[in-house]
Formats: C-alpha cells, structure tokens, sequence
C-alpha cells in the first residue's frame, strides 16, 4: 500500500507536504498523482480552518539542474536537437517548480474555502503529468531533466509572496505563469518550423491546461480581494507596481488571458503599462 493510500485518517497537508519534501522528480510526480486521487475518492480530509500554515523554504529538488541567473541561461537556436531539448528541458523545469508552487499554495495559506485547496491540488496533478511528458519528449531528444542550466525564478517570487495568499495568487498564477499564455504559442510556430511537431503538439496541450491554472489564479485573487474589501484592478496594478521588477513586457495573448480570467481593465492595464 502506498504512503498516500495509507492516510486514511490524515488531511491534505500532510500528503502534500510529502510531496514538496521529496527531492526525486519522479517520485514526486508519483506522490502527487496520489494525492490528488486520494482526494477525489474522498481518503483525504481538507485542512481545517483553525490549522496554522506550514511554510517550506526549500523544496526537495534534485541536485541538477545547475540553478544560475536568468541571464546566465543560455539561449539556443530551435534549428538543431540540441536547441529543441534546451527548450524542452526549460518547460520541463517551469513545470517542475509548479508542482511545488501548487502545494505550497496548499501548505501555506490556512483559512481558505475547500475549493481552493481542491483547485491547487488538481494544478499539482496536471503539472506533474505535463513534466512527465516533457521527460519523455527530452528521452526522445536524448537528454534527461538536469542536463541543462536553469533559473530558479518561480521559486523566489513563491518566497516573495509568502506573507499573503491574495499577492501569491496575483503574482504567480497571473503574472509568472500567465506569461506561459503568452509566449507559448509562438514557441508552437517556431517548433513547427523547424519540423518538430511531436514538441508542438506536447506545448499546445500544455498551453489548453495552464489556461486553466491561470483562471484558478483569478478565480482566488479576486476571492482574496472581495475578503478583504479591496478594488482587484487597482490591487493588480498596485502589486504590479511593487513586485514586479521592469513591470511587463508584451505582447499579450488578450483571448488567452481573458480565457484564464482577466477583464477588461485588466487587459488595459497591461498593455497600457507594456
């Protein structure tokens, strides 16, 4: 029997926690997949209103990839494998750290309605099974997860937004990961350019299912913002503002993102600020 399986009488959290613990990046996707089954056929309780947060500084991760500045990141070419499976390798990561970021979600913020514990631990599932495809696709390419250099970007906005669950859902669904909508799809252009439609069609599934994540980013944002009696546009663009160092760069993909949960004003703001 599994250790998830086993936890008939334990709530999310401590599944979840296990699941941020673990430093293997398939066991992770493993225990993750877990998880969230258990809490679908109803073997995991949701956490209770009155319990504290838990705050993890670090999660487990690998010992590679080598993690360095985002300008150190070497930019390859899609033209050859090589490029092809650097760029795979960069999704892979991204979807690496959103398992993290979709339990810490969990973890971190208490108090919050079942739904929302519900919604990020489906996010962890889908990100755990996107980062399973991207390993394939790099075996493909001959290459493994921790071949390349990568950021540990995610990661330090999670930390940044650590003191409150109304920033966290702005910052990192709405803006980190949002900018997955954006990009993707030229990404999907140039893959099919250069002949690679097995990477193609891999990312535009992808690109379908983070709408989604991004919407639950929405949907609790403006939750997090009604709780506390404040405007979301204008505490958008206040965070924006605060947080975000250089602002946003477009070009925005506007029917994505109104897809994921942005109004109007939203839009707006971006492409005024951009």
């Amino acid at each position: 029997m599994s250790a998830v399986a086993s936890q008939r009488t334990e709530d999310l959290r401590a599944a979840a926690f296990a699941c941020v613990a673990c430093a293997d990046p398939s066991r992770k996707c493993e225990l993750t997949a877990q998880t969230f089954a258990a809490l679908c056929e109803g073997r995991l309780a949701l956490p209770d209103g009155g319990m504290p947060p838990i705050a993890i500084a670090i999660p487990g991760r690998p010992d590679k990839p080598r993690l360095v500045p985002p300008r150190d990141v070497p930019q390859r070419g899609l033209g050859s494998v090589e490029g092809r499976a650097a760029l795979v390798h960069a999704v892979a990561h991204i979807e690496f750290n959103a398992i993290n970021l979709a339990w810490d979600a969990v973890l971190r913020f208490a108090g919050m309605p079942g739904d929302y514990y519900r919604d990020w631990a489906g996010v962890a599932a889908d990100e755990a099974r996107h980062f399973g495809m991207l390993s394939t696709r790099l075996a493909e390419l001959g290459h493994a997860y921790g071949d390349f250099a990568a950021h540990n970007g995610l990661w330090e906005m999670a930390v940044k937004t650590s003191d409150s669950c109304l920033a966290r859902m702005a910052l990192v669904p709405r803006v980190l990961e949002a900018r997955g909508l954006d990009v993707t799809p030229g990404m999907i252009a140039r893959l099919r350019s250069a002949g690679d439609d097995a990477t193609a069609d891999m990312l535009g599934i992808i690109l379908r299912e983070e709408v989604a994540h991004v919407a639950a980013g929405s949907r609790w944002f403006r939750y997090c913002c009604e709780r506390e009696g404040r405007d979301p546009c204008r505490t958008f663009r206040g965070l924006l503002r605060e947080r975000v160092s250089g602002g946003l760069r477009g070009p925005f993909n506007l029917d994505a993102r109104r897809a994921a949960g942005f109004d109007e004003d939203e839009l707006d703001l971006l492409t005024s600020a951009a």
